[in-house]
């Protein structure tokens, strides 16, 4: 067990190292790049939408009767956008786009190294780190805060959807509320990190589907490893995240 950890260890470590360095090629495949960025971010905001729009509606039906026992139902815009902002919002989207992305990556790249693709690629004189890997690492890198952005507003909507079941509050008077305690220092350690998850989710994704084993079976379990390895890893980023943003606070 101990020599097949530092197998993986070195594994891991070669594969990453690699990556780098044909990611500052001159030779970047850019129209990959594009596409894989429309697969990643375009495709995925029907889920994105969705969930974030559920997280601020549950969020806000759940909180308003505690704040109500308190008397202070007025800090709940407030309340349900700062928890969107600072941790719902980019820990939960970011384990959709686990589940979503890095099983999608290992599923396309273990069935092309089934099926020989990959090898075919390398005999081509086509570098396949730098067309497959390199090309899918940025586009999470670079798609994934979007994504977070973009489920925090619906996040937000739906926050004003649950309140107005049970009231009437213009949006204007509740976008003004949500944002009334909300700080810069609010957003920038959530938005920072989820370039960490884009990486996080696009380096364990891409590593399980390059290094697939033979047969058909191989790809089921390249897209499941990629997805248990991929969430785990964003919830250990969110957690040292947390405890570095909070020394500097």
């Amino acid at each position: 067990m101990v020599k097949t950890f530092f197998e993986d260890v070195a594994s891991v470590t070669i594969f990453i190292l690699h990556t780098f360095r044909e990611a500052f090629s001159l030779d970047f495949e850019f129209k990959e790049f594009l596409r894989q960025c429309y697969q990643v971010g375009n495709k995925s905001m029907p889920l994105i939408s969705i969930t974030g729009l559920i997280m601020g509606l549950v969020l806000t039906i759940q909180s308003r009767p505690i704040l109500m026992e308190f008397g202070a139902e007025t800090m709940l815009p407030s309340m349900v956008t700062l928890s969107m902002i600072r941790e719902m919002g980019p820990v939960i989207t970011a384990l959709i786009c686990a589940g979503k992305i890095g099983s999608g990556m290992g599923a396309e790249l273990g069935s092309m190294k089934v099926t020989e693709q990959i090898d075919a690629m390398e005999i081509s004189a086509i570098n396949p780190i730098r067309y497959l890997i390199v090309t899918r690492v940025f586009a999470a890198i670079l798609m994934l805060p979007l994504l977070i952005l973009y489920s925090d507003a619906w996040g937000i909507f739906g926050s004003w959807l649950g309140i107005n079941i049970k009231g009437d509050v213009d949006f204007v008077l509740f976008f003004s509320q949500a944002f009334g305690h909300a700080e810069f220092i609010d957003f920038m350690p959530a938005f920072i990190k989820s370039f960490f998850f884009g990486a996080v989710i696009g380096f364990v994704g891409c590593y399980k589907g390059y290094h697939a084993g033979q047969g058909t079976e191989s790809v089921g379990l390249a897209a499941n490893s990629a997805v248990v390895l991929g969430s785990l890893l964003v919830i250990i980023v969110d957690m040292i995240a947390v405890q570095i943003t909070d020394m500097m606070l």
